[in-house]
């Protein structure tokens, strides 16, 4: 096995188009150290990206936030603008692993991974966050819930890697929530999961409303149908009951020891609804310290 760490984009590209075998980026390697120690992965190359200058940046811009992919998850919680301007993405990552695995998980990493229960790919997908990709044929943009394709698979094509994260500027009355259903409290994947993205007037009418559920089908779901639904509504019981039965009959989840069929189902429905009351209230929040 080789080893490479380069120094700029262009060195990276290069030596992953050049190697024929199986190839990986190292940027945290929470999931890529342990398949290799585990024997499920035996790569030829190993490419670790985090010489690479803004690899490891978080940059404030005029269209969002734009986090490199080798950002670990406490450098993204210790950023408090980027906590306030999307504080679902933050509750979605702060939930991967223990403190010390926060120090080296990366968003590109959880994205790449492709697992079905990923936390922030459903918190990025639910407000159509980009990611920057790098390869043989220069740079493109492609939206994050188009990576994953299949579990464990993702849709980067060979000698491409993530060069970073976009998080794309907000509507005002906007704001986003991410929860998940778990066996234990802590440090556990997501049996169901459940983001959401909502956008108010300052009647707190609802203009859009985006859900997207993990660990119900084999990569996220999108919920369609639900803004010809709520749109131009307030939040009520009636409309959250409906939604939660849309969520849940949108499912495509397996029947397994962490949960059946039928529990899946109800639980992404629950939970949807909790979603949308959270990021409701944060919305909300905004109207009210305008007012004020």
């Amino acid at each position: 096995m080789l080893f490479a760490k380069p120094n700029s984009e262009q060195e990276a590209v290069f030596l992953l188009k050049k190697s024929t075998g199986i190839t990986r980026i190292l940027g945290g390697g929470t999931d890529v150290l342990v398949q290799m120690k585990s024997g499920i992965l035996e790569p030829e190359l190993i490419v670790d990206i985090k010489n690479i200058p803004e690899i490891k940046e978080i940059k404030e811009q005029n269209e969002g936030f734009e986090i490199g992919a080798a950002v670990s998850g406490s450098d993204f919680n210790n950023f408090p603008k980027l906590k306030e301007f999307a504080p679902g993405i933050a509750e979605a990552f702060d939930l991967i692993g223990s403190a010390q695995i926060q120090g080296r998980c990366t968003i590109a990493g959880n994205i790449c991974n492709a697992s079905p229960a990923a936390d922030t790919i459903p918190a990025l997908s639910v407000s159509n966050c980009k990611v920057k990709i790098i390869g043989p044929n220069g740079s493109r943009e492609e939206l994050v819930s188009n990576i994953p394709i299949s579990p464990g698979k993702n849709s980067l094509k060979d000698g491409e890697f993530i060069k970073s994260i976009i998080i794309p500027k907000r509507p005002n009355y906007s704001s986003d929530s991410y929860i998940r259903f778990t066996p234990r409290s802590e440090m556990d994947i997501a049996v169901v999961s459940a983001a959401c993205f909502i956008v108010l007037d300052s009647n707190k009418m609802i203009k859009n409303l985006n859900i997207c559920l993990g660990a119900v089908a084999p990569t996220i779901i999108n919920v369609k149908g639900l803004n010809e639904l709520v749109k131009n509504s307030k939040i009520n019981d009636e409309l959250l009951a409906e939604i939660s039965s849309i969520c849940s009959a949108a499912c495509d989840p397996i029947d397994d020891k962490r949960g059946t069929i039928e529990f899946r189902s109800h639980v992404a429905g629950v939970l949807a609804k909790r979603a949308i009351l959270v990021a409701h209230q944060r919305a909300g929040e905004k109207i009210e310290k305008i007012a004020r």
